[in-house]
């Protein structure tokens, strides 16, 4: 064994590491002991609105099926957004006691990642809530009638066959859906049934769809699909308006299909959406807003 020391750091070393280690060697290879189990506060990712009383650390989501800048943990969500707890030991009593739901499934770990399109229901309460975006980027707890909580949407991100020939596909959500039909394919969306996990409907990713920016700079912005640019070796740019007229682009793997168009050509949503209902408001009309409010 070899003891090495470089910036006041010692480094304990062995002669099975190939090539040898030397005082000269960078040493950005050298990892941690395990997967890291905290999150500063400072860290934590914009759009979950933590206010600065809350300590140092922040809840860490655990692994699931969306990424960590993707997600909304269940203890935010019944702590920082529903108040239905004051602490985080309130929110995981919650859990423990098998209130909350996540697409039909029973969770009781509240650091569980909540992402887009995901139905959240408490069945003690009867809520039901459907995480979407609003204008701004942020995550919405959108409340559900009328059965809308019996479905989801979901954006299908790759198709392909396993070594026997057996297709199946991947969405954005981690669901791996054997023996989808032969006209889905990728970049589409998919209407899943919670209960059964079956698919029901299907949108094909088109001109003329209604849909829903989930990242970048539009991120919430809900429009009419116009265009769509293709640029081999590159990012595919598409061209969207919106029901104010207005037009934006956006990358391609950023938007998310969420309705078609009626027989009027006029788009519409399988989902309902918040109250903003996706329409970006510039900065003066965001203040008109609120002055007429507080009048």
């Amino acid at each position: 064994m070899i003891i090495l020391k470089e910036r006041g750091v010692c480094l304990l070393s062995s002669r099975l590491f190939s090539p040898p280690i030397t005082s000269t060697t960078h040493l950005s290879f050298i990892m941690a002991r395990g997967p890291k189990k905290h999150l500063k506060r400072l860290n934590a990712p914009k759009h979950w609105m933590l206010d600065k009383l809350g300590g140092m650390w922040a809840p860490r989501p655990s692994t699931g099926p969306h990424k960590m800048r993707e997600c909304l943990p269940i203890i935010l969500c019944l702590r920082n957004r529903l108040k239905y707890a004051l602490t985080g030991k309130e929110a995981s009593m919650i859990c423990m006691e098998k209130h909350v739901q996540v697409d039909g499934r029973v969770r009781t770990d509240p650091n569980f990642p909540c992402g887009f399109m995901d139905v959240l229901e408490l069945k003690a309460s009867n809520d039901k809530f459907r995480l979407l975006y609003d204008t701004k980027g942020r995550f919405v707890l959108h409340r559900l009638k009328n059965g809308e909580e019996k479905y989801k949407l979901c954006r299908v991100r790759s198709v392909a066959k396993t070594k026997k020939n057996v297709p199946y596909l991947v969405t954005h959500d981690a669901r791996y859906i054997r023996y989808p039909d032969p006209v889905i394919s990728t970049n589409d969306t998919i209407k899943v049934d919670i209960a059964s996990g079956k698919i029901t409907e299907h949108i094909k990713f088109d001109t003329g769809i209604m849909v829903m920016v989930t990242k970048g700079r539009n991120t919430g912005r809900v429009g009419q699909l116009v265009h769509v640019e293709k640029h081999p070796g590159s990012f595919d740019i598409v061209q969207i308006k919106d029901k104010a007229g207005h037009s934006f682009a956006t990358r391609q793997e950023n938007v998310f299909g969420i309705g078609t168009h009626d027989a009027d050509g006029e788009p519409r949503s399988m989902i309902s959406l918040p109250k903003a209902k996706g329409i970006k408001l510039s900065v003066q009309q965001e203040m008109q807003a609120r002055l007429q409010k507080e009048k």
